[in-house]
């Protein structure tokens, strides 16, 4: 197929579209390469996918490397109303898979016009883009956080949502809602996946994994909201992926009924871990004991995720499995080789 991946310098997105490439598909990425985080490791990872820094700068550029000679890199922002539509139309995609979105949830609290301008203006272009150009299936990133302070344990997507408690939740929850829109009027599939607290190999500086790790190894302390009772239902990368890939190619192992057209999945490891066993595991893969800053639950954090992936195991017997512990070596080893630590 020839799939567009969008977020493709992002941290699940350059999973997503090596694992695609190294299966044979042809693949798009975009991205705008904002600076959010560290523009260095975005550019690192599209070293990976055979584009070099200087090419990652212009508009659109083949890669270079034999391996991933099935790769176009085009730097462009979804709310682009004028250039992703003629990317549609020269490049007719099979499947669009939605990554590209303004993360994090406190950083939705100081700058909230960027999770509009990306998260929903630039969803709406990729669904008219969709609609107008004979898209088969659209999957797009949703999130854990739709799911709010809920008690309601494990998270199943058949219960109520509407109660989000941060802007980017908030975002999250109309892109759902956008993409059934969509399917009701126009026909085509939507599939969206709640992520799961994402971590592994090649992830966000502004994620917990990453800040406690490079605080640890420089001895720093590092900040535990909450005083540590938080719990989290960490998701390793490679688990991920499997679960989009499955999707994307609509791999159904029951009775699914493919006419209906707008579906919603939780992606998790079934595994809600307290934060200061997390951390207790990232020390003892460290060798180190970390130096903890004890501090109240920040606005816009949840106290508890857990999926219930009943139904990704029902239309596509797959359950992520990755243990934190396994998890947390393929990060501290990718780190301390990445940052030669």
């Amino acid at each position: 197929m020839k799939i567009l991946v969008t977020g493709a310098a992002g941290f699940i997105g350059y999973h997503i579209s090596k694992k695609l490439l190294a299966k044979g598909h042809s693949v798009v990425g975009l991205d705008n390469i904002n600076d959010y985080y560290d523009v260095g490791l975005k550019l690192s990872r599209l070293e990976h996918l055979g584009i070099g820094p200087g090419d990652a700068q212009i508009f659109n550029k083949t890669a270079s490397s034999n391996l991933f000679e099935r790769f176009r890199f085009v730097r462009m922002n979804l709310e682009d109303r004028n250039h992703l539509p003629e990317l549609f139309a020269n490049e007719k995609f099979h499947v669009v898979c939605n990554l590209a979105a303004q993360a994090g949830v406190r950083y939705s609290l100081e700058n909230p016009e960027a999770y509009i301008d990306s998260n929903i203006v630039g969803f709406l272009n990729i669904l008219e883009c969709c609609r107008n150009h004979n898209i088969e299936h659209l999957v797009y990133a949703s999130s854990s956080s739709v799911y709010g302070n809920s008690n309601d344990v494990p998270f199943k997507t058949s219960q109520n949502v509407d109660h989000p408690i941060s802007l980017y939740a908030a975002t999250k929850k109309s892109n759902e809602l956008m993409a059934y829109t969509y399917s009701h009027l126009y026909g085509f599939r939507t599939t969206g996946l709640r992520f799961f607290t994402v971590y592994g190999p090649w992830g966000r500086p502004d994620m917990a994994m990453f800040l406690f790790t490079k605080a640890i190894l420089e001895g720093k302390s590092i900040n535990v909201f909450n005083n540590g009772e938080m719990e989290r239902d960490f998701t390793y990368i490679d688990d991920i992926v499997e679960g989009v890939l499955r999707v994307l190619k609509d791999d159904y192992t029951s009775s699914y009924n493919i006419s209906k057209k707008y579906k919603v999945y939780n992606i998790g490891n079934s595994n809600s871990v307290k934060l200061l066993n997390f951390i207790h595991a990232l020390e003892k893969e460290l060798k180190r004991t970390a130096k903890k800053n004890m501090l109240p639950l920040q606005p816009g954090d949840v106290l508890r995720t857990w999926a219930d992936v009943s139904d990704l195991v029902r239309d596509y017997d797959y359950t992520p499995n990755t243990g934190v512990q396994d998890g947390i070596h393929h990060f501290v080893e990718w780190f301390r080789n990445y940052y030669k630590v």
